[in-house]
């Protein structure tokens, strides 16, 4: 099967690329809620390490006689703690030691670790990766060695600072490299499982658009259960239904050109038939001249049945000759001409009040009731009933039989020309062309109900046309 060339957009433009860009930038979002929680705890760590390096240092001056120590080990062990003051608090035996330089900076801020709520932490992290990097800090903590005693420290933020900007560093590659990855598998997820599939049925519509009536273009099914296993039905059974009415289409084309040429012939030959009707007219027996009316009547009527079974054919709604047209009257015309009727063989009973009128085109209304009737009385009524009541604008008329009843089948597509029909043999074209000439008025025909007790339509018309065109 050929298939269409799409033109894709461009790579930066795509559906995958962005998928892409999306799945990293949200990733990214998560790490920078995981970013904060992590810097403040990469602090509180670096702090607490300070405690434990001030304790052990301290230790030194319980070894030294007189818990002293020279000058230079005393700055080695304050270098190697990284702080100019440490001090220890030894709570059970009330001894207090001492590291410190001769003269220590001023402090600019106490951080008592101890006393740090979690938002507190936040906050101090931020402050030391934001602020200037240069204050002097002064941390009390207990010690992580034994848990009880009390250490105090004196630093330089500036350490800190720059092992948590390091730290950020290292949080951002890592994260990058982690929505690098995860996107990447998104990506070739979501491209197998849903840009392919999107591209493919794009291809489809477009090969089935270029050549609707091949039944080879259907879209193939994957079978798949999920959305795109559903959607792919659904344009599979949309393109099913686009060629059978296509075809239909193409019947009704050819029909019209059947129709047009019988039209021709059989204009013809009703001229010479009305030609005879003429003669018949002017003869003197009172008979011959009533039975000649009725016969130019049945002739014109012929003629006019031809011209609008073209139109039907034809694109757009009919064209109406609207006049007021005495309903109670036509309905009486329309049964006194029906077969059956005629030969007595059924009831044809017009219940519509004298005097109802609706403005219409009579020619077409006229072939409105005369489908019904005859479609009820081919599917084997026996009794025919109207009657019509009137709603705000609008006019309803029901048309009752006592038939058999219309087959589950014929009421699927009751009004679908050549598809539905209640009787063997019969084309649907009758309804079709009924409901056509409703809607043409701005009204409606619709089948109320069909069993085993009889066949009920409902056909709704406008009083006039103004009162249709304040409607809409």
């Amino acid at each position: 099967m050929s298939r269409a060339k799409v033109a894709m957009p461009p790579p930066l433009r795509s559906l995958s690329a962005k998928l892409l860009l999306l799945t990293v930038a949200f990733v990214m979002m998560a790490e920078v809620l995981i970013f904060a929680p992590s810097v403040a705890r990469f602090r509180e760590t670096y702090l607490t390490q300070r405690l434990a390096s001030a304790h052990l240092a301290i230790l030194a001056l319980e070894g030294a006689p007189d818990q002293m120590v020279g000058a230079d080990l005393e700055a080695e062990l304050l270098k190697h703690v990284g702080a100019y003051l440490v001090a220890l608090e030894d709570p059970k035996v009330g001894r207090r030691l001492l590291l410190s330089i001769d003269m220590p900076p001023a402090i600019d801020e106490v951080v008592d670790l101890g006393r740090m709520g979690f938002f507190d932490k936040l906050g101090a992290a931020f402050v030391t990766l934001l602020g200037p990097g240069d204050r002097i800090l002064r941390v009390l903590g207990t010690s992580p060695e034994d848990g009880v005693s009390k250490v105090e420290i004196v630093l330089n933020e500036a350490p800190l600072r720059r092992e948590m900007i390091n730290f950020g560093y290292r949080v951002l590659a890592l994260s990058l490299a982690i929505s690098l990855f995860t996107a990447a598998l998104i990506y070739l997820s979501l491209h197998l499982l849903l840009v392919r599939p999107l591209r493919r049925m794009t291809e489809n519509m477009m090969a089935f658009r270029e050549d609707p009536e091949n039944a080879e273009r259907f879209m193939p099914l994957s079978g798949r259960s999920d959305e795109v296993g559903l959607a792919e039905a659904q344009l599979r059974e949309m393109q099913e239904a686009l060629w059978a009415s296509l075809h239909q289409k193409a019947r009704l084309a050819a029909v019209g050109v059947a129709v047009t040429k019988i039209s021709h012939d059989l204009r013809n030959i009703l001229s010479t038939a009305s030609l005879m009707s003429d003669r018949l007219a002017a003869s003197q027996d009172p008979d011959v001249k009533r039975s000649a009316g009725t016969l130019m009547t049945t002739l014109d009527r012929a003629i006019n049945l031809c011209r609008q079974t073209l139109n039907f054919t034809r694109e757009g709604p009919a064209v109406l000759e609207l006049s007021r047209v005495d309903l109670h009257a036509l309905i009486d015309e329309v049964g006194s001409e029906l077969p059956a009727s005629l030969a007595g063989e059924a009831e044809w009973r017009n219940e519509v009040p004298a005097g109802v009128g609706v403005e219409a085109d009579r020619a077409q209304l006229y072939r409105v009731f005369h489908n019904l009737g005859l479609n009820a009385l081919q599917a084997g009524a026996t009794a025919i009933v109207l009657d019509a009541a009137r709603l705000d604008e609008r006019l309803e008329i029901e048309l009752t039989d006592n038939g058999p009843g219309l087959s589950p089948r014929a009421r699927e597509r009751l009004f679908q020309p050549f598809t539905a029909s209640g009787r063997s043999g019969g084309t649907g074209l009758g309804l079709a062309i009924a409901r056509e000439l409703a809607r043409a008025h701005g009204g409606d025909l619709e089948l109320r109900r069909s069993d085993a007790a009889g066949t009920c339509f409902r056909l709704t018309l406008p009083l006039s046309q103004a009162s249709r065109q304040a409607a809409q």
